[in-house]
């Protein structure tokens, strides 16, 4: 595939990426709209690679993008009590999707020492958050491990999935402390939550479709 097709591809994530992260800054009624139209438009380079990628992977990474797209959703069309547990329980189910094509089809080698930070990222964030979870203690806890897992075990991979694990974490951190903390989250997070978030997971996807020229994939 040229140079130009490709970033056709990817044009139109990166355009609504933009546009979402300025709306929820600027508290725009666009994005709502936008958000849900993020991680479709991220699916659309998965699917154009899908020919010479194994088919494990490219299941497993549309079924991320899937679950994590019911995620976003979540805080659109549902409200009060619901929002939380559906959010959590979908983006867990992304971050298992991820661990398997990490660890399964994507890995050139094993774990660098420095990932143990994220370990003492969980230790950090039961500390700092788990007093404020009430009910929601136990699923924060366990998103948490799945969440650290998703950051870890991108480290095994190419450079740009590691730095999208690392971005994917730091925006579920942001999003932690603003639920749970709020008093102590300024305006910033919102959209810093988002930035963090579409560049996560954008680099995630391009690092495994790149992978995948040069590293030969389980099938």
């Amino acid at each position: 595939m040229s140079s130009s097709r490709l970033a056709l591809l990817w044009l139109p994530y990166v355009l609504v990426s933009l546009i979402h992260v300025v709306a929820v800054a600027v508290e725009s009624p666009l994005a709502p709209p936008t958000k849900l139209l993020l991680m479709p438009l991220l699916a659309v380079p998965v699917l154009a690679a899908a020919g010479r990628l194994s088919s494990t992977l490219t299941m497993l990474l549309l079924a991320a993008l899937t679950l994590s797209w019911i995620g976003d959703g979540a805080g659109v069309v549902l409200s009060g009590d619901a929002v939380l547990p559906v959010m959590l329980g979908a983006f867990g189910l992304a971050h298992l999707a991820y661990i398997a094509a990490f660890t399964r089809q994507l890995s050139i080698h094993g774990f660098p020492r420095w990932a143990w930070v994220y370990a003492a990222w969980w230790i950090a964030m039961v500390a700092v958050i788990g007093p404020h979870a009430g009910a929601l203690l136990i699923p924060v806890l366990l998103y948490g491990i799945v969440l650290a897992g998703t950051a870890a075990t991108s480290t095994r991979c190419v450079t740009l999935i590691a730095a999208g694990g690392a971005f994917f974490l730091t925006s579920d951190s942001l999003l932690g402390i603003r639920l749970f903390l709020p008093d102590v989250a300024p305006g910033w997070f919102s959209p810093a939550v988002m930035a963090t978030y579409t560049l996560g997971q954008g680099l995630i996807i391009a690092g495994a479709v790149r992978a995948t020229q040069r590293v030969r994939v389980a099938t």
